[in-house]
């Protein structure tokens, strides 16, 4: 269920700025959006995480129109590619954070399942999560790809770029995207040292188990 106009915005700019204060992302590199009854509220182009204001924040309908605040993120476009295709959901982070970037760089043995499963906590959050090709910034191929793959794959990494993940609440959002940068921060620290992964049925296990 979407929640309104004022409570979004008072969430976005919460964890946003949250986000910035604990290294997650830096400088004007992350963009945030709720869903609302008449459309969405999105972080403005060029902003910071750690300053944003409320009255700035842009307020979209369902056509892609500015309603109201400042110029929106050049990102939309990718968020609303996810919102489409995961009508259930109500927020979606991008961010270029540290280790889900520097796994973004690497090339992915599985397109559909590009991150280790080490924990349980990823498989809980996301699920398996998916890698689409690189675009350059601005590229409407992009948003193309992440939709082909987001009905299945709340959690994406896109390629030379970094993570974006939707879910059904901000908080939700707020801790799929740090439990799939923990699980790249994993990765990394494991890698060439023959880690023990979770069985396929240790996995299926977690999924049928999992909350919506």
């Amino acid at each position: 269920m979407s929640i309104d106009e004022k409570t979004a915005k008072e969430k976005i700019v919460k964890y946003a700025r949250s986000i910035f204060e604990r290294g997650l992302t830096s400088g004007a590199s992350a963009n945030m959006s709720v869903r609302i009854d008449s459309g969405w509220v999105i972080t403005p182009t060029n902003t910071c995480f750690g300053f944003l204001k409320e009255d700035e924040l842009s307020v979209i309908d369902h056509d892609g129109n500015l309603i109201r605040g400042s110029k929106a993120s050049k990102e939309f476009s990718l968020h609303k590619a996810m919102y489409d295709k995961r009508p259930q959901d109500n927020c979606i982070i991008h961010l270029h954070s540290s280790y889900a970037t520097a796994w973004s760089c690497l090339p992915a043995d599985d397109l559909a399942d590009c991150v280790p499963t080490y924990t349980p906590y990823l498989t809980m959050r996301l699920g398996a999560i998916a890698c689409v090709p690189y675009f350059a910034p601005g590229d409407t191929g992009l948003a193309v790809a992440v939709g082909e793959v987001a009905a299945e794959h709340p959690g994406v990494i896109m390629a030379n770029h970094g993570p974006i993940v939707s879910a059904q609440s901000v908080e939700a959002c707020v801790y799929g995207m740090e439990e799939l940068e923990e699980s790249c921060k994993l990765a990394f620290m494991l890698d060439k040292k023959q880690p023990r992964l979770l069985t396929d049925s240790q996995i299926n296990h977690l999924k049928k188990n999992a909350k919506p």
